[in-house]
């Protein structure tokens, strides 16, 4: 069954789609655990997502763990899916969350009240095609199937 969920081939658009995903979710991630990129660190970043957010602490921290060891996975291809799953759920969680009533658009001119879901509905068709068709060509997923 493991190897099933690792199971890929050599495809070189899912390492283009994996590194795409995994690059773009990273800083995020970074973001949440070691406040890089103006972040607020795991503390600052479970205290608001417990806090402010009510969102569960175990949820809290999976929302963490997606965006940066889950971004780690993508960019290495080590678990693909189970990474590619996190940030949908986290994609899917941001759109309820925050960003639906702000609409489709990214807030490129300023006028909106936040950002819209537009960036969060790419990253969710990325991940999906991870999740069917795994990490393709130069993944550790890979590697490991074929031994």
């Amino acid at each position: 069954m493991f190897k099933k969920f690792l199971t890929t081939n050599n495809d070189l658009s899912l390492l283009l789609l994996r590194l795409t995903l995994g690059v773009v979710i990273l800083p995020h991630g970074l973001q949440k655990t070691i406040g890089l990129f103006g972040g607020y660190g795991f503390s600052g970043t479970y205290g608001f997502l417990t806090g402010q957010m009510g969102v569960p602490g175990a949820l809290a921290l999976l929302v963490i763990l997606a965006e940066s060891l889950g971004a780690l996975g993508l960019i290495t291809g080590f678990l693909t899916r189970l990474g590619a799953l996190g940030v949908a759920a986290n994609m899917i969680g941001a759109i309820a969350m925050v960003h639906w009533q702000n609409g489709f658009f990214m807030n490129w001119t300023g006028n909106q009240g936040g950002e819209g879901f537009e960036f969060h509905l790419l990253a969710i068709g990325i991940a999906v095609v991870l999740l069917i068709k795994g990490g393709g060509a130069l993944s550790v997923d890979k590697m490991l199937t074929d031994k």
